[in-house]
């Protein structure tokens, strides 16, 4: 009898390990390859740079700027008044986990911020171009956060600058990347090591 609750246990043992095995989240390869096909160049000059030569924030139609539309995107109950702007809702900022319930204490950040963009490679776009990347609705580039973080990120690339929330700081790198991919701007080395060693938490 003390055989069969044995090998009883280890079967039970064995399926475990299996479901387990068939049921983990896979890690994903795809972002570190991602991260792997920016090019690597050192950052550029900021001469020339001016966040006028970014035009933001732009009409979308209804009175709606691109502001009001992210206002409404990432919050909960917002409501909005007849030329758009938001009047009432509550945004939770991703970077430091803080809930604001007024429009005006929200800002709205560029995940790569446009003098980063500046500094690899947007020097070279046309003006028309810089206010698509400013106002990018389409890609992971504009998220509702507080003023606190935004003021303390500012202008600072992956390799200055991560979320003080840390649980965070998947989700942050893999926007990132798809940015300055979808961009195709470059990185540079410490800023390439920054976003490894945040996609290292995912």
């Amino acid at each position: 009898m003390g055989a069969v609750v044995l090998l009883l246990l280890v079967a039970v043992a064995i399926w475990w390990i299996n479901r387990a095995e068939s049921t983990a989240v896979p890690s994903d390869p795809v972002d570190s390859a991602q991260l792997d096909s920016l090019g690597v160049a050192p950052a550029g000059p900021m001469s020339g740079y001016s966040r006028d030569r970014f035009s933001h924030w732009a009409g979308t139609g209804d009175s709606c700027d691109t502001r009001e539309i992210v206002l409404q995107r990432q919050g909960a109950q917002v409501q909005r008044d007849a030329e758009c702007r938001a009047v009432s809702g509550k945004w939770t900022s991703p970077y430091d986990g803080v809930v604001m319930t007024k429009a005006a204490d929200v800002d709205i950040d560029h995940v790569v911020p446009l003098a980063e963009a500046w500094r690899s490679g947007a020097a070279r776009w046309t003006d028309e171009q810089r206010k698509q990347f400013a106002n990018d609705l389409s890609n992971p580039q504009l998220f509702a956060v507080t003023a606190a973080s935004n003021r303390s990120k500012g202008d600072k690339d992956a390799a200055e600058w991560k979320p003080p929330v840390k649980g965070y700081w998947c989700t942050y790198a893999k926007n990132y990347v798809t940015v300055k991919a979808h961009y195709k701007l470059t990185v540079d080395t410490k800023e390439r090591e920054g976003l490894a060693e945040m996609l290292a938490t995912c």
